[in-house]
């Protein structure tokens, strides 16, 4: 018999599958664990004040910005 991964919940007294389980009902199985750390969701606000000041770039790229997004003229003095 091969084995497989079976995403499962566990209660406090018994496992609960979420994934579809390919086995007869009271089959004895041997079952390994590996407990899944969930991913702390992130609100937008956090996000935000995580990337606070990381950003660099040109002192003019809110006057120029369709120069630096798509390659238009400067609308400013040429360098």
């Amino acid at each position: 018999m091969t084995s497989k991964p079976i995403r499962a919940t566990y209660d406090g007294k018994s496992f609960q599958t979420s994934d579809p389980v390919d086995i007869a009902p009271n089959s004895e199985c041997l079952i390994y664990i590996e407990e899944i750390q969930q991913k702390k969701s992130e609100d937008a606000i956090d996000f935000l004040f995580s990337i606070e000041g990381t950003a660099h770039g040109p002192d003019d790229q809110s006057i120029e910005h369709d120069h630096y997004l798509y390659g238009t003229p400067k609308k400013g003095k040429c360098e």
